[in-house]
């Protein structure tokens, strides 16, 4: 309703602590380690620490995940994924009957009612879901494939949490869980579903590898994780350099030093797991009896798979692999904010003559030809700072596009100084040249 108010960068809650950035820096608490990802979301104001491993994301890290979340959305809709929503609590019944209460250790935080029952902060939904499916007693082979997914917190108790929302106690993650009449279909699903998460990750420009990995405490017969290469990775991988073999250092046996296929000296690599997937097979349908009726009307169990895609670790590994040391680089897409636009500074030639009231124009006239933009642009109000330093802090936030009130403002028509932040580009475009350029910015 009405024409979307003005986003001015003063009214954000954003608490900057950009002059941080190449200099002391910020190294977190005594002794502990960090990350280029973690030092760039605390001095750009996207986290902030509240107790160890656990952290308060701010709105522009928030508008970047509720972006990503669609883009997953629209690659799980287009699997046939239909969305559901699960307790985080879930009763210690449940995982006691899989086995997993005892196996899985002080990782689970575990918690009693007032009445004494046990429960635990689901790290995973395997249990719950096989439940919530085993429930439908009359089940038919004709509803099948089903693949139900969420996105929701997730708890793991980690020893040492580390690295920001790399390594976190409390985390978002997706979660699909799929149910099939055969072996054969559970294996086309867990096929069709890689082939989902290569495509976000192609979207998003990100440089993964799938790699074969161990199935863990989520068990199943065959599993593999998504990684992006990365330094402070916590996965060792080999990779063969012609692409005919992957896999986590984790599953091989013993060192394993050349490609099964070609014989290829394997290169060695560290990375950060984005994304997991496994089949599972009867494991968890078979304690939850979790059954369907053949086309005979028989009762059989479902072959199930389940796949993760960590939410806020794709957020900070990408950060991580696309970002220079004192500037963030986000995936175009998802970025929290398109746009910049940075008037004159107070009292400058360009503001008297009217720069800031143009550049207000081209950013009300935006919003109104490309309204996707319109909640994705902000004005950089400090005026009292030069265009230079509001110029350095975009850059350092990672905005795609700047849109600057220069000297050439003056001219007639104005002309406006448009940065690519992500090509290195610098345009220099009238209001509808800006507006032609900014309508092949893609917005999920």
């Amino acid at each position: 309703p009405g024409r979307p108010r003005r986003l001015l960068l003063s009214q954000l809650f954003q608490p900057l602590n950009l002059q941080a950035v190449g200099e002391a820096g910020w190294e977190g608490r005594a002794g502990e380690p960090t990350c280029r990802s973690q030092k760039l979301m605390l001095q750009g104001g996207l986290i902030q620490p509240s107790s160890p491993g656990c952290y308060c994301y701010m709105p522009p890290t928030v508008r970047a995940m509720e972006k990503l979340i669609k883009v997953m959305d629209e690659e799980m809709r287009a699997v046939g994924g239909q969305k559901v929503n699960m307790p985080s609590l879930s009763s210690a019944e449940l995982w006691r009957a899989s086995g997993r209460w005892d196996r899985m250790g002080p990782e689970l935080f575990r918690l009693a009612d007032r009445h004494g029952k046990d429960y635990c902060l689901g790290p995973t939904h395997e249990e719950a879901v096989t439940e919530l499916v085993a429930a439908q007693s009359n089940l038919s082979y004709k509803q099948l494939p089903l693949r139900l997914y969420q996105v929701t917190r997730k708890f793991r108790d980690e020893p040492k949490p580390r690295f920001g929302l790399l390594r976190s106690r409390e985390f978002y993650m997706k979660d699909m869980y799929t149910f099939d009449a055969s072996e054969e279909a559970a294996r086309q699903t867990y096929d069709l579903v890689c082939d989902a998460y290569r495509r976000l990750f192609d979207r998003l420009g990100l440089p993964f590898v799938k790699v074969g990995a161990a199935t863990g405490s989520i068990g199943g017969t065959m599993s593999h994780e998504f990684q992006l290469p990365a330094d402070i990775g916590e996965d060792r991988l080999v990779l063969c350099p012609d692409g005919h073999f992957a896999a986590n250092v984790e599953t091989l046996n013993g060192e394993q030093t050349s490609c099964p296929t070609c014989g290829e000296k394997l290169t060695q690599t560290r990375g950060i797991e984005v994304g997991h997937t496994f089949y599972l097979g009867t494991k968890y349908s078979s304690v939850s009896n979790a059954i369907f009726y053949s086309p005979e009307n028989k009762p059989q169990l479902a072959e199930m798979g389940c796949y993760g895609l960590g939410v806020t670790r794709i957020l900070a590994a990408s950060i991580e692999v696309l970002s220079t040391e004192d500037s963030i680089r986000w995936p175009s897409l998802i970025a929290p904010y398109q746009l910049c636009f940075i008037p004159p500074k107070r009292g400058s030639k360009e503001e008297e003559e009217e720069g800031a009231a143009l550049l207000e124009r081209v950013y009300d006239d935006l919003a109104e030809v490309l309204p996707d933009l319109a909640g994705d642009s902000v004005l950089d109000d400090r005026t009292q700072l030069t265009i230079g330093k509001r110029l350095k802090d975009a850059n350092k936030l990672g905005y795609p596009y700047v849109v600057i009130a220069g000297k050439r403002v003056c001219e007639d028509p104005p002309v406006f100084e448009v940065w690519n932040q992500n090509s290195s580009e610098v345009l220099f475009l009238t209001k509808e040249g800006v507006i032609e350029l900014l309508s092949k910015v893609q917005v999920p």
